[in-house]
Formats: structure tokens, sequence, C-alpha cells
């Protein structure tokens, strides 16, 4: 959890934007973001003002919320009739984040907080904290740390003829004894994701996943991940996690091979190598996420590989890297249409991957923050693909 001093400067810089932005307070509905500014995980509502302490309404469990908690005022949630004269005054403009919050809830808080207006500050709230504080980054680089010590052991279990939800399981399994959450937070409208995936041969490209990756899944109503194929000698076996450690999300990708791969496939692995180094040398503060986009599609078209970058063709995604933290979805991102100008110490997963039908999948990724001197990387571990 952040210290007392790191929770107070994030909701000073809250405050700050609330004030230029004529809001007189932040209504904070999501986990995340209650997590991030308070300290605590609980169940409840939290309430900054542009000016004055912020307050902690709780409906389980008080008694943690209390023992964790980095802010003073915490309180268990009043009944509707009491709210009102809690959070600010009639005529107030309350920040919500749209991008997240129920349609229901809205409806609900505009009900019992009457004669205030409503506004959009999800914008605001995910823009600090996409910038990483120091302490932040070392929960990443432990939580990368950990996440390589499993990569490292995929040798070990990694068998021809073994279906790929086996060996999903063994990096599940071994992630949770060192004691991954299994939480991977997603901020995006039905997008979710369990854990990561470990895709063989044409398995790779199955699902609804905003990825370049999706795997085929167990069944229709889980249409993402490792399924029931078998592993075969000679096709790339693409091993995709995240590691969830003390809520900081990181993200990998690893290529493995039992056997050798086709040559157009290494060729197309040479290609995301070269794409991520470029990627990594442009993320410097100011430099604009779509671009960087657009030079990594430029050079997979400059390969013959535009077809298939960043998914099978027809159904492509149009991004080449993500920025993780408490969610997997976080800003910014390296992404058509994405403008707005990068920050040092955000952090951002870099993933150019392609998919090469009846082929598979195969690429690199890993997790980077922006500096002065380009991306520096946390998952310090080898890009080679593993041949076993």
């Amino acid at each position: 959890m952040p210290s007392r001093s790191e929770s107070q400067q994030r909701i000073s810089r809250l405050q700050e934007k609330l004030l230029a932005s004529g809001v007189q307070a932040a209504l904070l509905l999501m986990p995340s973001d209650i997590y991030y500014f308070s300290g605590t995980r609980q169940n409840s509502v939290l309430w900054v003002p542009s000016e004055g302490p912020p307050m902690l309404l709780v409906r389980k469990s008080l008694v943690r919320a209390r023992d964790e908690g980095m802010i003073d005022d915490i309180r268990p949630f009043p009944s509707s009739k009491e709210l009102s004269g809690l959070l600010g005054m009639e005529g107030d403009k309350v920040g919500m984040t749209f991008d997240a919050v129920p349609v229901q809830q809205h409806l609900w808080y505009s009900k019992v907080l009457p004669c205030r207006s409503f506004t959009d500050v999800s914008m605001m709230v995910r823009e600090l904290r996409s910038v990483k504080s120091p302490a932040e980054i070392e929960l990443l680089r432990n939580s990368a740390d950990k996440l390589i010590s499993v990569f490292r052991q995929v040798p070990s279990f990694l068998k021809a003829g073994m279906c790929e939800l086996d060996l999903a399981a063994g990096m599940e399994y071994r992630l949770r004894r060192i004691g991954h959450e299994g939480y991977v937070r997603m901020r995006a409208f039905n997008q979710e994701l369990f854990g990561g995936m470990a895709v063989s041969g044409g398995a790779a490209s199955y699902g609804f996943f905003d990825g370049a990756v999706t795997g085929k899944g167990l069944s229709s109503a889980s249409p993402q991940g490792a399924s029931l194929d078998l592993i075969r000698e000679n096709e790339p076996v693409l091993i995709d996690f995240a590691g969830v450690f003390d809520g900081y999300i990181i993200d990998m990708t690893r290529i493995f091979v039992i056997g050798s791969l086709d040559a157009e496939l290494l060729r197309a692995f040479e290609r995301s190598l070269a794409i991520q180094e470029a990627v990594r040398r442009a993320m410097v503060p100011g430099a604009i996420g779509e671009e960087i986009y657009r030079q990594a599609a430029a050079m997979a078209d400059d390969a013959g590989l535009g077809g298939y970058f960043m998914g099978m063709p027809g159904e492509q995604s149009r991004f080449v890297g993500h920025g993780v933290g408490l969610e997997l979805d976080e800003l910014p991102v390296l992404a058509q249409g994405f403008a707005m100008p990068l920050q040092a110490g955000q952090v951002v997963a870099v993933e150019p991957k392609f998919v090469l039908p009846g082929k598979g999948a195969i690429g690199i990724e890993n997790t980077f923050v922006v500096t002065s001197m380009g991306g520096q990387k946390l998952t310090d571990m080898p890009d080679d693909i593993v041949v076993l």
C-alpha cells in the first residue's frame, strides 16, 4: 500500500486538477482508484473535495479500512438520507469517472445528491495514475522479478504432447506459490483476463479479447486463453502472462519451441525485436503514442508482414503498447488515435506480435519505464526464443 505521505501527495495533485477545472469534488467509486488514493481496497467510496480533507465512506470492512487506510477521515457508509449533508453542497460540480462507473450508480448518486451536476474526471484520474512514483516502480520491478523467475522454469515442465491448459496451469501454480494475487484488473468495459495465456500453433487468435493473441479458450463462454489443444514439436509456443504482486501488474511474453521453427516465423520474430527496439528508443517524454504506433506498423509493412501485425488478418489490434500499473489497461496507449504526449515515469508494456495463419503466433513483450533515455526495461530477461 502507499505510504501516508505518498497518499497525501496523490490527493493533493488531484485537488490541484479539480481546482483548475472548476470542479468542487471528486466522488471515486472504482476500487483501483480508491486504493490508489486511500491505500485500502475495501467496499467504499472516496470523496475528495478540491479543498479540505478527503473522506472514505466504507460499507465493509470498516475495521480493515481503518487499519490500512492512509487518510484520516474513514467512517461507515451513511444512509442515503445523510449523504447529501456530508458530500458537498447544492450547486457543486462533482467529478465521476464516467469511463468505468455504471449508469445505475450515476443515477443513484444523482438522486441522493440533488442539485449537483456531475462531470467526467476519468482522464484526470487516469493521467495522474499513469505517472508512477519511485516506490511504484520498485513494486513493478519486484513483480517483474517474480514473473521472470517462473518464466525461467518453463523448460522444466514444457513437453511435447501436453495440452495448452496443462502448460498454463504450470505457470499459474508456480506464480501462486510465490504470491501472485490472481486478479488482473482491467478498466475497459467488457474486457476480462484470466492471469495470462499459453497458446501454440494455430490456436493463437480465436477470442474476443482486444489483443494481438487471444487463444482459443475452453468454451464459447470463455473464448480466450489456453485450450485443450496439444502442443506439438516445431510449432511456436507463446506464453503471455501478467505478474500481479502487491497490486501492481507487469506484462511479459516469451516464445518457446520444441525443435525448430519455420523460416517465416523466425523472420517475423526478428522484425518483432526490431520494432520493440525502435519503440523503446522512442519512449521519451513528449513523444506521441500514435506516432510511435505508426512507426511500428510501418516497420511491419516494410517487412511485408503488415497484414499479420498485432493479430490475424482482418482482426488486428491497433496498438503496440499499453500502460500497466494497478490495471492492465492504463494510460498511455501506443495506439492509433492516442495523441497525448508521454511523461517520464509512465510504464508501458510493449508487445509487437505477428499471427501467421496456419503457422502460429510469434513476437515479444516487455514492460518499460518512460525516461529521457528511452524505455528502461523492467522485465530483464533475454528476449531470445527458448529452444528445447
